[in-house]
């Protein structure tokens, strides 16, 4: 009785170790998965986690994709005209004129690299509640610097989470002329999110 109890044990302990062993080649698979990018830092390819470290939850087809990019840019060109009327400051305007030059000519360019995938994608954008809610806020807001303050802190998390559709697609996405697209825009949108911080900062 006292040799099963034994061996019961040992064998017990034995398989402890093996459940311990297991977990450490789990965690250097997960290591494995890192993947340097250009700017040095470590992006788990698998879970999404993005070069700005968010996790994002990225469509990977292009329809997805499509429209939820042109809906990002029909958003900071509406808000950023109506910081062509309602701001009271010269730099918020001239970043306003900016983001609409540079949003009407990603649509373009979106719309083009769309049309050019087997199947074709023609955008068809609508935006998200959180968007519309504040356009609408942004539209009710007063003119001057209680809007500017407004409009420099609403630009930071929608560039963010344009930034992190923009890096996933890049990464996941099925097609590869939208993939081009997401990887040649992204560092055009982190410009604009710097700024943003930049001016919601002060």
């Amino acid at each position: 009785m006292k040799t099963l109890l034994a061996a019961t044990a040992l064998t017990l302990l034995l398989a402890a170790c093996g459940g311990a062993e297991t977990a450490d080649n789990s965690a250097g698979s997960a290591a494995a998965n890192l993947t340097t990018q250009p700017d040095g830092s470590d992006t788990a390819m698998n879970t999404d986690v993005m070069m700005n470290g968010t996790v994002a939850q990225t469509p990977v087809t292009a329809a997805e994709f499509v429209n939820q990019a042109a809906a990002s840019d029909q958003f900071e060109i509406k808000s950023s005209q109506l910081a062509a009327t309602k701001s009271a400051s010269p730099a918020v305007k001239a970043y306003a004129a900016m983001l609409i030059a540079e949003h009407t000519k990603s649509t373009n360019e979106l719309t083009a690299a769309a049309a050019q995938g087997t199947p074709a994608v023609t955008p068809s954008p609508v935006m998200t509640a959180e968007q519309t809610a504040n356009l609408a806020a942004l539209d009710k807001a007063p003119r001057g610097a209680e809007f500017d303050k407004l409009y420099a802190q609403l630009q930071v998390p929608a560039h963010q989470n344009a930034l992190a559709l923009l890096q996933g697609y890049a990464v996941r996405g099925d097609q590869p002329m939208l993939k081009s697209f997401a990887s040649k825009t992204a560092p055009v949108v982190q410009k604009h999110l710097t700024e943003a911080q930049g001016m919601a900062a002060k």
